[in-house]
């Protein structure tokens, strides 16, 4: 099985992003998306795959946590 999560983009410079998953940033590819500063894309192994909209990278973030939270009940 394959995850990808969301990640807000805070910095571009040249192809490569640096996003923020939670307070943790990762350098991200952003060849394959016409990403801005304040997006959220969708990432999976250190590839963007979409902008999200971001009502849905809401929904996905809130989806992640609640998992987290379950996970750690």
């Amino acid at each position: 099985m394959c995850v990808a999560l969301p990640g807000k983009i805070i910095s571009i410079e040249d192809n490569i992003g640096q996003a923020d998953f939670g307070g943790g940033v990762v350098a991200v590819n952003l060849g394959l998306v016409r990403a801005a500063v304040g997006d959220y894309v969708l990432v999976h192994a250190g590839c963007a795959l979409e902008v999200l909209r971001p009502d849905l990278a809401a929904d996905l973030l809130a989806l992640f946590a609640d998992a987290a939270a379950a996970a750690h009940a």
